[in-house]
This record gives structure tokens, sequence and C-alpha cells, in this order.
């Protein structure tokens, strides 16, 4: 069998479409905080460094693993991962449009709250997201269904950070956010109409084993060592990226940019190329392996991190916002997709919620924490100094690659992630 008709095996099937909605279920509530939120209390006068500061209202993403447990322990009436999936997107659905109630210069501490309950639900649809991606998979499908799902997740930020913007200069914020939730709907359809992953081994028989046996077989699967390195790549991996991108909305509105600019230009200049970066990232990972991809999509997404500062020396000009966002949308779409894909392959099937919570938290962690200070190293640094800063913040995660996943240990979308030609086995995927 050709790789070609591999790829076209791979593409061509359900789960490939299911992995799109899970995709846009799971960015929509991520994005209306991190893009839509910054751009409507900068609009209204706050200041930069409290917006920096909203980053912090994004912790349910990095502690989002102590509670993972729950979701393999427990089992709603419309089953585990079902249940919970219509459980959090309800919640979303529900909450999302309070903010159109606030007005940041009356509620801003109500508005942190707000944020924070949604980011709550938000991160607890994602743990299950993310546990029923990976049962739903198979194992030469991971690389590939992980990129829909990251394309997925991109254009689901079109909508906050693009229509969103839009309406918002042409309806009251009240009805913005209304109509933004609404977008909940699809990802709520989506799980009334799937079906549940069958449980091999059934869940866990107690809430202790839900909790201490994936963090058991974690540790013990190549020692304690190789454990923590893969941790820290996790952790350093996205940071320049998650800190360049942080305030990229404010950083346009700074730049003169108006709002319908930023939706129609700065939002849609990066769709194609996301699409194309994620769909080429899952195509190309089939071919070079897990390992490869990270080296060569790491650097490319560094490299884009350059385009913010060029566009911050350059100012205001319509055609370099389209050409820097649009390189920055290929070059994350690509690293995402190798990043998600080496976090599902390090995931044990057995215990899907809490591993992956577990490495996603880590991975939330720079976006929650680094990106805080984000506001106050702007102030200090200036926009161009600023992302040259977050140019060299990304280095140590390339780095550690050589230890993490070395190029000359070929892993293919079937196997697990190598650590030093380690000779432990891989888990039973």
């Amino acid at each position: 069998m050709t790789n070609n008709t591999n790829i076209k095996q791979v593409l061509l099937n359900r789960r490939m479409l299911v992995c799109i909605f899970t995709g846009f279920s799971s960015g929509l509530p991520l994005y209306i905080l991190i893009g839509l939120l910054p751009a409507w209390l900068r609009s209204e006068g706050v200041d930069l460094k409290v917006i920096g500061l909203f980053a912090l209202i994004q912790l349910p993403f990095t502690w989002k693993f102590l509670w993972a447990p729950l979701f393999d322990r427990y089992i709603p009436p419309l089953g585990r991962r079902r249940g919970w999936l219509f459980i959090t997107q309800m919640a979303l659905l529900l909450s999302i449009p309070g903010f159109g109630a606030l007005h940041p210069g009356l509620d801003l501490w109500t508005i942190a709250y707000l944020a924070g309950v949604v980011a709550f639900f938000s991160a607890s649809q994602d743990i299950v997201l993310d546990a029923y991606r990976r049962e739903l998979l198979l194992d030469a499908e991971l690389g590939l269904g992980n990129a829909v799902h990251v394309n997925a997740y991109k254009i689901a930020g079109l909508i906050p950070g693009s229509l969103s913007l839009i309406l918002a200069d042409h309806l009251p914020w009240r009805s913005v956010f209304f109509i933004t939730a609404l977008f909940m709907l699809p990802g709520i359809a989506m799980t009334l109409f799937v079906t549940e992953p069958v449980l091999k081994n059934g869940a866990p028989k107690t809430l202790r084993a839900a909790v201490v046996e994936p963090f058991q077989e974690f540790i013990g699967r190549n020692g304690l060592k190789s454990a923590c390195l893969v941790l820290a790549f996790i952790f350093f991996y996205k940071l320049g990226d998650s800190m360049a991108t942080a305030l990229a909305t404010p950083f346009y509105l700074d730049m003169g940019f108006s709002k319908t600019e930023i939706g129609l230009i700065a939002k849609n200049a990066g769709l194609w190329p996301s699409v194309m970066g994620g769909l080429l990232g899952g195509i190309w990972m089939i071919r070079l392996g897990i390992n490869r991809a990270l080296w060569i999509f790491g650097l490319v997404q560094m490299v884009a991190i350059l385009g913010f500062a060029w566009l911050a020396t350059v100012g205001h000009s319509l055609l370099w916002l389209a050409v820097v966002i649009g390189i920055e949308a290929l070059g994350v779409g690509l690293g995402t997709a190798a990043f998600v894909a080496f976090i599902a392959h390090t995931t044990h099937p057995l215990y899907t919620a809490t591993q992956f919570a577990l490495f996603t938290s880590l991975a939330a962690v720079p976006r929650t924490f680094a990106n805080a200070a984000t506001g106050y190293l702007v102030e200090w640094f200036g926009w161009v100094a600023f992302f040259l800063f977050c140019f060299v913040i990304a280095i140590p995660g390339m780095l550690l690659l050589f230890k993490v996943a070395p190029w000359s240990v070929q892993d293919k979308s079937g196997g697990c992630p190598s650590i030093e030609h380690s000779d432990e086995q891989c888990p039973p995927f």
C-alpha cells in the first residue's frame, strides 16, 4: 500500500469530521478570553497592564489536571465522554452572554470573576474533548487527526477574533457576546450525535485509582529523569509563540488599525495559512515522523515571531499586516500540529483524561503566568524589543529536542516519543 493511499484513507473518514467539531468547540471559548475580551477592554479604555493581568483568569487551564480524574471516574447519563461534554458546553452557552451585561469601567472585578467561570468550563470541556479524541482516533491517525483538530481550533478564533470585532463596530457589546455564544451550538450538536467510545478496560474503580495510577504509569514508563525532560519540553516549546501572541489584538490597535481592519485583514489573512499549515503538518508528519516534524515546524514557528517585530517597526501597513499574520499563522499551525500530536503520543490510552490534562495544563502555564507579565514587558521594552525577547525565549524548547525527540530517531505516527533511545517499552497504543 502506497503512502498516498494511506494518506487518503486517513483523511477521508468520519473520525476526521469529528475532529473538526472538537477543535471548533474547544477553540471558541478560549479565543473569546484571549482575543475578544482584551479587545473589548482596550476599546473601553482599560489600561494595557491590567489587560495583561487578565491572563491570570486562565488558571483553570493550568490546574485542570486536578479535577480531570473526576471525568475518568464518574459517568453521567449520556456516557463518560458525551455526558461531561454536554454539561460543560451548556454551561459555556449560558455563561458567555453574561459579559454583555457588564461594563469594564464599572464592573471590572465582576468581569474577571465571570471570565474565570468561563475559563473553568472551557478547561473542563478541553479535558473531555482531548480524551474523547485520543480514544476515537486510530494510532496511525493521531498526527493528522490532531492537526485537523488544531486547524478547527484556529478557525474557531475567527469568530471572536474577526466576526465579533466587526459586529462590535455596528452592534452593542451585549448583542456581540450573545451572538458569539451561539457558536457553541455546533459543538453541542456533535455531542448529541456522536457515539460514546467503548470502555475496553472500564472506568477506574475508585477515585484514588483515577488520581494515582495515571501519574505512576507516566513516571514508570521511562523513569523520573525522562519524565521531567518531557514535562520541561512541553512547558518551553510554545513559550515564545504564546507570549508573542498574548497581546496581539491590543498590539494591532496600538499600531493604529481599526477593529474592522483587524477583523477583515488581520484575522482572515491567517485563515488559509493556518489551514494549510495544519493540514500540511499532519500529512508531513505521516512521512517525517513526529520527532523531525517538531524540529522543522518549531524553527518555522520561531522565525514567525520576528514578523511581529518587523510590523512594530513598519507601523500601520495593511499589506505588511496581512503578510506577517499569514506567516505567523503558517508557523504556528505547523508547530501546534506537531506539538499536540506529541502530547497525544505521550498519553497512555488507559488514562486519557488525566494524562492529557496534565500535559496540556503544563503547556498552558506560559499562557497563564508568563502572558500575565506581557503588558509590563511591553511597557518596559516597547513592542520591537518585546518580540525579540519572545524569539529568544523560544530557544530552550528547541534545545530540549536533542533529548526528547532526537532527529535521528524517526518516531512514525504509530509510535510513542523516544527519549535518548530508551529501551523502555512504549505503552500499548
